[in-house]
Protein backbone atom coordinates (compact mmCIF):
# COMPACT_ATOMS: atom_id res chain seq x y z
CA UNK A 1 0.00 0.00 0.00
CA UNK A 2 2.77 2.20 0.50
CA UNK A 3 4.20 1.72 -2.93
CA UNK A 4 1.23 2.61 -4.04
CA UNK A 5 1.17 5.69 -2.37
CA UNK A 6 4.34 6.51 -3.26
CA UNK A 7 3.88 5.52 -6.92
CA UNK A 8 0.76 7.89 -6.70
CA UNK A 9 2.82 11.20 -4.72
CA UNK A 10 5.27 10.75 -7.57
CA UNK A 11 2.73 10.96 -10.37
CA UNK A 12 1.00 14.02 -9.41
CA UNK A 13 3.69 16.25 -9.78
CA UNK A 14 4.39 14.69 -13.36
CA UNK A 15 4.65 16.81 -16.35
CA UNK A 16 6.13 17.02 -19.66
CA UNK A 17 9.75 18.06 -20.48
CA UNK A 18 10.11 21.31 -22.16
CA UNK A 19 11.12 19.43 -25.85
CA UNK A 20 7.80 17.55 -25.67
CA UNK A 21 5.95 20.25 -24.90
CA UNK A 22 7.05 22.65 -27.50
CA UNK A 23 6.40 19.57 -29.94
CA UNK A 24 3.15 19.29 -28.49
CA UNK A 25 2.19 23.11 -28.54
CA UNK A 26 3.49 23.01 -32.02
CA UNK A 27 1.10 20.41 -33.35
CA UNK A 28 -1.36 22.21 -31.70
CA UNK A 29 -1.06 25.45 -33.76
CA UNK A 30 -1.04 23.05 -37.27
CA UNK A 31 -4.64 22.08 -36.13
CA UNK A 32 -6.73 23.36 -38.96
CA UNK A 33 -9.43 25.33 -37.62
CA UNK A 34 -12.86 23.38 -38.14
CA UNK A 35 -16.28 25.69 -39.00
CA UNK A 36 -18.08 21.86 -38.28
CA UNK A 37 -18.91 20.71 -34.42
CA UNK A 38 -15.88 19.47 -32.55
CA UNK A 39 -16.41 15.78 -32.25
CA UNK A 40 -14.46 13.91 -29.07
CA UNK A 41 -11.85 11.41 -29.53
CA UNK A 42 -11.19 8.67 -27.22
CA UNK A 43 -8.09 7.35 -26.68
CA UNK A 44 -6.68 4.17 -25.15
CA UNK A 45 -4.10 4.07 -22.48
CA UNK A 46 -1.92 0.84 -21.51
CA UNK A 47 1.12 -0.50 -19.47
CA UNK A 48 -0.79 2.09 -16.25
CA UNK A 49 1.60 1.75 -13.40
CA UNK A 50 -0.07 1.40 -9.85
CA UNK A 51 -0.75 4.58 -8.17
CA UNK A 52 -1.53 6.43 -11.22
CA UNK A 53 -5.10 6.37 -10.64
CA UNK A 54 -8.17 8.45 -12.01
CA UNK A 55 -7.41 11.42 -10.45
CA UNK A 56 -3.95 11.26 -11.01
CA UNK A 57 -4.73 10.63 -14.90
CA UNK A 58 -6.95 13.82 -14.67
CA UNK A 59 -4.41 15.81 -13.33
CA UNK A 60 -1.90 14.88 -15.52
CA UNK A 61 -3.93 14.08 -19.00
CA UNK A 62 -5.67 17.64 -18.46
CA UNK A 63 -2.63 19.77 -19.76
CA UNK A 64 -3.16 18.36 -23.46
CA UNK A 65 -6.69 19.79 -23.43
CA UNK A 66 -10.47 19.24 -21.86
CA UNK A 67 -11.36 15.69 -20.64
CA UNK A 68 -14.68 14.53 -20.87
CA UNK A 69 -14.58 11.03 -19.25
CA UNK A 70 -11.88 8.99 -17.64
CA UNK A 71 -12.68 4.79 -16.87
CA UNK A 72 -9.26 2.98 -15.59
CA UNK A 73 -10.25 -0.78 -15.53
CA UNK A 74 -10.52 -2.10 -12.19
CA UNK A 75 -10.85 -5.66 -10.30
CA UNK A 76 -14.33 -6.25 -9.33
CA UNK A 77 -13.39 -8.18 -6.68
CA UNK A 78 -10.40 -6.47 -5.19
CA UNK A 79 -10.88 -3.34 -6.60
CA UNK A 80 -6.63 -3.10 -8.02
CA UNK A 81 -5.82 -1.20 -10.85
CA UNK A 82 -6.05 -3.77 -14.31
CA UNK A 83 -3.09 -1.53 -15.96
CA UNK A 84 -5.39 0.08 -18.50
CA UNK A 85 -7.82 2.91 -19.21
CA UNK A 86 -10.03 4.75 -21.55
CA UNK A 87 -9.79 8.87 -22.24
CA UNK A 88 -12.40 10.89 -23.57
CA UNK A 89 -11.32 14.47 -25.00
CA UNK A 90 -13.99 17.13 -26.28
CA UNK A 91 -11.79 17.09 -29.37
CA UNK A 92 -10.61 14.37 -31.35
CA UNK A 93 -7.39 16.06 -33.01
CA UNK A 94 -6.10 16.77 -29.63
CA UNK A 95 -6.72 12.96 -28.92
CA UNK A 96 -5.19 12.02 -31.75
CA UNK A 97 -1.88 14.28 -30.83
CA UNK A 98 -1.98 13.18 -27.19
CA UNK A 99 -1.53 9.23 -28.18
CA UNK A 100 1.28 9.78 -30.64
CA UNK A 101 3.13 12.21 -28.05
CA UNK A 102 2.45 9.73 -25.14
CA UNK A 103 2.89 6.76 -26.44
CA UNK A 104 6.06 4.93 -25.36
CA UNK A 105 6.53 7.68 -22.41
CA UNK A 106 8.69 6.28 -19.43
CA UNK A 107 6.68 6.78 -16.73
CA UNK A 108 7.52 5.58 -12.99
CA UNK A 109 9.59 2.76 -15.07
CA UNK A 110 6.86 1.32 -17.37
CA UNK A 111 6.28 2.65 -21.05
CA UNK A 112 2.79 3.75 -21.50
CA UNK A 113 0.96 2.77 -25.10
CA UNK A 114 -1.09 4.87 -26.07
CA UNK A 115 -3.85 4.76 -28.60
CA UNK A 116 -6.28 7.02 -30.76
CA UNK A 117 -9.35 4.40 -30.91
CA UNK A 118 -11.75 4.23 -33.96
CA UNK A 119 -15.18 5.36 -32.95
CA UNK A 120 -16.68 1.83 -34.63
CA UNK A 121 -14.40 0.27 -32.37
CA UNK A 122 -15.77 1.85 -28.97
CA UNK A 123 -17.73 -0.66 -27.14
CA UNK A 124 -21.04 0.93 -25.75
CA UNK A 125 -20.15 0.29 -22.23
CA UNK A 126 -16.76 1.49 -22.19
CA UNK A 127 -17.67 4.40 -20.18
CA UNK A 128 -19.92 2.50 -17.76
CA UNK A 129 -19.34 4.05 -14.55
CA UNK A 130 -16.71 6.25 -15.68
CA UNK A 131 -16.17 9.55 -13.84
CA UNK A 132 -17.38 8.16 -10.47
CA UNK A 133 -15.13 7.95 -7.16
CA UNK A 134 -13.76 4.55 -6.84
CA UNK A 135 -15.53 2.69 -3.54
CA UNK A 136 -13.41 -0.18 -2.22
CA UNK A 137 -15.57 -2.97 -1.93
CA UNK A 138 -15.26 -5.48 1.52
CA UNK A 139 -15.88 -8.26 0.00
CA UNK A 140 -14.90 -10.63 2.97
CA UNK A 141 -17.60 -8.61 5.18
CA UNK A 142 -20.42 -9.26 2.84
CA UNK A 143 -19.41 -12.93 2.67
CA UNK A 144 -19.80 -13.27 6.30
CA UNK A 145 -22.80 -11.14 6.82
CA UNK A 146 -24.36 -13.72 4.00
CA UNK A 147 -23.33 -16.50 5.90
CA UNK A 148 -24.36 -15.57 8.93
CA UNK A 149 -27.57 -14.20 8.10
CA UNK A 150 -30.83 -15.78 9.42
CA UNK A 151 -32.33 -18.32 7.97
CA UNK A 152 -35.60 -19.76 7.65
CA UNK A 153 -36.22 -23.27 8.47
CA UNK A 154 -37.07 -23.74 4.70
CA UNK A 155 -33.71 -22.29 3.90
CA UNK A 156 -32.16 -24.42 6.61
CA UNK A 157 -33.63 -27.90 5.67
CA UNK A 158 -31.92 -26.99 2.34
CA UNK A 159 -28.41 -26.35 3.58
CA UNK A 160 -28.61 -29.98 5.67
CA UNK A 161 -29.71 -31.68 2.54
CA UNK A 162 -26.47 -29.76 1.16
CA UNK A 163 -23.86 -30.98 4.07
CA UNK A 164 -25.65 -34.30 3.88
CA UNK A 165 -25.71 -35.24 0.43
CA UNK A 166 -21.99 -34.22 0.72
CA UNK A 167 -21.30 -36.41 3.46
CA UNK A 168 -22.26 -39.31 1.92
CA UNK A 169 -20.02 -38.65 -0.96
CA UNK A 170 -17.21 -38.85 1.61
CA UNK A 171 -18.63 -41.96 3.35
CA UNK A 172 -18.96 -43.69 -0.39
CA UNK A 173 -15.06 -42.24 -0.90
CA UNK A 174 -13.80 -43.81 1.75
CA UNK A 175 -15.66 -46.84 1.63
CA UNK A 176 -14.14 -47.51 -2.26
CA UNK A 177 -10.62 -47.16 -0.86
CA UNK A 178 -11.40 -49.79 1.50
CA UNK A 179 -11.51 -47.61 4.77
CA UNK A 180 -14.14 -48.65 7.63
CA UNK A 181 -14.63 -45.41 9.15
CA UNK A 182 -17.80 -44.60 10.82
CA UNK A 183 -18.87 -41.29 12.27
CA UNK A 184 -22.13 -39.48 13.20
CA UNK A 185 -22.21 -36.40 10.74
CA UNK A 186 -25.08 -34.33 10.38
CA UNK A 187 -27.59 -36.94 9.42
CA UNK A 188 -27.10 -38.67 12.72
CA UNK A 189 -28.17 -35.19 14.29
CA UNK A 190 -30.61 -34.93 11.89
CA UNK A 191 -32.14 -37.92 13.43
CA UNK A 192 -32.39 -36.68 17.37
CA UNK A 193 -35.33 -34.86 17.98
CA UNK A 194 -34.66 -31.55 19.98
CA UNK A 195 -35.41 -32.33 23.88
CA UNK A 196 -36.35 -30.07 26.40
CA UNK A 197 -33.71 -30.06 29.25
CA UNK A 198 -35.12 -29.15 32.68
CA UNK A 199 -32.39 -27.80 35.33
CA UNK A 200 -33.02 -28.55 38.94
CA UNK A 201 -32.03 -26.03 41.20
CA UNK A 202 -29.30 -27.27 43.02
CA UNK A 203 -30.59 -24.70 46.25
CA UNK A 204 -32.70 -27.06 47.16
Amino acid sequence: MADADSTSNAVDGLSLDPKQQKEFEKKLKNLPTKAEKIQPGIMYVGHIPHGFYEDQMKNFFSQFGDINKIRLSRSKRSGRSRGYAFIEFADQEVAKIVAETMNNYLMCGRLLKCQLMRNESVHPDTFKGANKKFRKINWRELANKQVNKPRTPKQQNTVVKKLIKAENRRREKLQNLGIDYQFPGYAAGQMKSAEHIIFEDSTN
